[in-house]
């Protein structure tokens, strides 16, 4: 196959005080098998060598580019926000998400460009193999069966796992523009692209093979969550009303006339609790949660 014959893929990544990783990610990139990888560069203001670093790699590979520096977005969700509003990838057939510190495996967008066609998919996320620095490794699967609601309640899996056809992202783009400051203040990115396709009826499939590794260390905004420090962690934003406030963000922005079904109270969330959470351990900790009136 020619290079003219692959996919093009525009790849949209996130960075911030990434000195350390940025490399290592890029190239995983650059050495992906049987697509045309693009990557778009957002750089948040840093307190590193970020910069030098991006426009050295903007310099020395011409399917490299660093978008204009110099804004505080004080987040991933916003910094992928701002690149998805201006980053022009109408030439390409596909767009993916890439976090600036984990490790693509060469057939990870070419797989899932398989994947797509094969499921008749508009959008496709996937397990990741979480990884930390003292060689230990975990599965994180999200491939569980979707549910009618868990849209408004989880994202597909971690944003870095997503890839879309490109007239998909065009239609969040127009809508992202056109909502700009209410879509900011969703937190985090990966659940508000998730919502918004299945919103509108946009064919999802979440994949069973974990094709990147997935870097797990202090500095990670959003990671894996194990364990009871983690538990414990999202019982607390679920007790601060910071996880009500959400859904209720996304609920306004990607439902408003309630043409889903779904109504936002209590007794109706309790009645169809097995339809918020793919993960069955999930949906039957939230029902709890609700009924003990803690959400």
């Amino acid at each position: 196959m020619k290079v003219d014959d692959f996919s093009k893929v525009a790849i949209l990544l996130a960075a911030y005080n990434g000195e350390k990783w940025l490399v290592g990610q890029i190239e995983s990139i650059l050495y992906l098998t049987d697509v045309a990888p693009t990557i778009f560069i957002s750089l948040d203001l840093s307190d590193d060598d970020s910069l030098a670093l991006c426009e050295k790699l903007a310099k020395q590979y011409s399917n490299i580019q660093l978008l204009p520096y110099g804004e505080r977005f004080g987040g991933a969700g916003k910094n992928f926000y701002r690149l998805i509003r201006d980053v022009d990838f109408s030439d390409f057939d596909y767009v993916a998400l890439s976090d600036q510190d984990d490790i693509w495996l060469p057939n990870k967008l070419s797989h899932a460009v398989l994947i797509m066609k094969a499921h008749s998919a508009d959008a496709v996320s996937s397990d990741v193999l979480a990884f930390w620095e003292d060689g230990r490794e975990k599965l994180v699967k999200k491939s569980y069966p979707q549910k009618q609601f868990d849209y408004f309640f989880e994202a597909a899996g971690p944003g870095c796992t997503y890839v879309f056809k490109t007239s998909v992202l065009q239609d969040f783009q127009a809508f992202l523009r056109q909502h700009w400051l209410q879509v900011n203040q969703v937190d985090l990115h990966d659940w508000m692209l998730y919502a918004y396709c299945r919103s509108k009826g946009y064919q999802w499939h979440i994949d069973d093979q974990p094709l990147m590794r997935y870097r797990q260390h202090a500095n990670n905004q959003v990671g894996f969550n194990s364990g009871f420090k983690a538990y414990k962690k999202r019982l607390q934003l679920v007790r601060s009303h910071w996880y009500l406030q959400e859904v209720a963000k996304i609920v306004t922005l990607v439902d408003p006339q309630g043409e889903s079904g779904f109504r936002l109270n209590r007794w109706f969330l309790i009645r169809h609790f097995w339809q918020l959470r793919r993960r069955p351990r999930d949906a039957w900790a939230l029902l709890v949660m609700m009924i003990l009136n803690l959400y």
